[in-house]
């Protein structure tokens, strides 16, 4: 048993897989960053009620969370050629992990909102400020802080959720780990705690950055 644990890591594989997780490093960050922006947008968009837009973009929100991210990712990689668009794989990836993730933002973005007592806009008012000053400079610092939680349990949910873009063969670590305990099937459980020791390892960090972030603007 421990002889298939050495052969398996051996630097060629090491390397290998290594390489998957750069991929899937790669494919979260560029998801997470875009699914913070569009999210943040949709949920302000939500929050303030805009005539007609707000009620377009909360269909459009609750039919896209209620759908699952892996017919999503079958969209844009095999639905999308039909429509004239052709993407990669990587970029057929971050697109449906920011689409799908940006929905679950929104919502997050407009609860964060809400929850901040409706006196600090009050208070903005009367000092002054416009609608959207108060809401820029007053209420969503403070509706961020309410957040930082469930944005990155929402983050740690993403860079897990990468591993079901091997559906359309993304070369992240699952998929490199099945090409390799595919040449030898003695390699599987080495494999499974290698991908599993990685996946930690980066969701744990997530957990420990969220920490500090909340520490610092508590």
């Amino acid at each position: 048993m421990l002889q298939n644990f050495i052969d398996a890591y051996s630097p060629d594989n090491l390397r290998y897989l290594f390489g998957g997780l750069g991929i899937t490093i790669l494919v979260s960050v560029i998801s997470i960053i875009g699914s913070f922006i569009i999210g943040s947008i949709l949920g302000v968009i939500r929050y303030v009620k805009i005539k007609y837009v707000s009620a377009v973009v909360g269909v459009i929100i609750d039919v896209i969370r209620n759908l699952p991210l892996l017919l999503i990712l079958f969209f844009t990689y095999f639905g999308l050629p039909n429509l004239g668009v052709k993407p990669e794989i990587i970029p057929a990836a971050i697109l449906a992990m920011t689409i799908f993730e940006s929905t679950m933002l929104a919502e997050i973005v407009r609860s964060g909102i809400q929850a901040v007592d409706p006196g600090q806009m009050e208070g903005a008012r009367a000092n002054g400020l416009t609608y959207w000053q108060g809401l820029w400079h007053i209420v969503l610092p403070q509706a961020l802080v309410k957040m930082i939680p469930a944005i990155v349990s929402q983050f740690i949910s993403l860079v897990k959720d990468t591993s079901l873009a091997t559906i359309i063969l993304l070369p992240e670590m699952l998929f490199r780990s099945q090409i390799i305990y595919g040449q030898n099937t003695n390699y599987i459980i080495p494999m499974f705690v290698a991908i599993a020791l990685m996946y930690f390892v980066v969701c744990y960090l997530l957990s420990l950055l969220a920490g500090y972030l909340e520490k610092r603007q508590a």
